[in-house]
């Protein structure tokens, strides 16, 4: 075990706020090179500030970045008082999505047993999904991941964000994640402002109680979808 996780394992045992497990699963392909990748960077960047600007958030929100093209676990679930900075995003390679959601899936499972053993509480997870393009990895494994999540999402498991970027992007793959919430299109590069949406959402859920139903800001949604 590395010191990082060492870090990450002992903040369950002395920081035993419930947590809010984000995980943003990222399309950083060849295609995302230019002014995508460098708003994007941008927009996790205003995530990661606004979380950090938030009392409770800042120890209840564990962030997970993994990212395809090629997949990579950029960052490990952990809290920002512990890993506070964003890692540095780049775009190369392919569109590899379930592959990169099974990582995303398989890290968060193994971050809910951690927080079980830990005697941690924890929300119902996230997972946001952003592509501007069609997967082309493995089909195999891209229905696997489709049931798994579609599976979490409707047993209330798991909540689900599916964002096309661009024209590009395949809403119906995306909406095949999520039966119960419609993927909406990114108006133009406004990675910040759906990421600031974000952070206010998470400091939403940290204030309530687990378990509770939180109505998320549909008004905020304007600022950044396609509507």
């Amino acid at each position: 075990m590395n010191e990082q996780a060492l870090i990450e394992m002992e903040d369950l045992f002395e920081n035993p706020t419930p947590r809010v497990p984000v995980a943003l699963c990222l399309d950083c392909s060849g295609s995302m090179m230019g002014d995508p990748i460098r708003e994007l960077n941008e927009g996790v960047k205003t995530f990661y500030q606004a979380i950090n600007d938030d009392e409770i958030a800042r120890f209840s929100a564990e962030i997970c970045i993994v990212t395809f093209g090629p997949v990579s676990l950029e960052a490990d679930f952990a809290t920002l008082d512990t890993r506070p900075q964003p890692p540095i995003l780049s775009a190369s390679g392919n569109t590899p999505m379930g592959e990169a959601v099974e990582l995303a899936i398989n890290s968060l499972e193994r971050r809910k047993a951690a927080y079980k053993a830990s005697g941690v509480d924890y929300y119902q997870p996230w997972l946001v999904l952003m592509t501007d393009g069609q997967p082309n990895g493995n089909n195999l494994v891209l229905q696997q991941q489709v049931a798994r999540v579609a599976h979490m999402a409707e047993t209330k498991k798991l909540t689900v964000f599916p964002i096309g970027i661009g024209s590009g992007a395949n809403m119906d793959v995306l909406a095949w994640f999520s039966p119960g919430r419609l993927p909406l299109r990114l108006q133009g590069l406004k990675f910040s402002e759906f990421f600031s949406w974000l952070s206010k959402s998470v400091s939403r859920v940290s204030q309530s109680t687990p378990g509770d139903k939180v109505t998320l800001d549909v008004d905020g949604i304007r600022g950044w979808a396609e509507l």
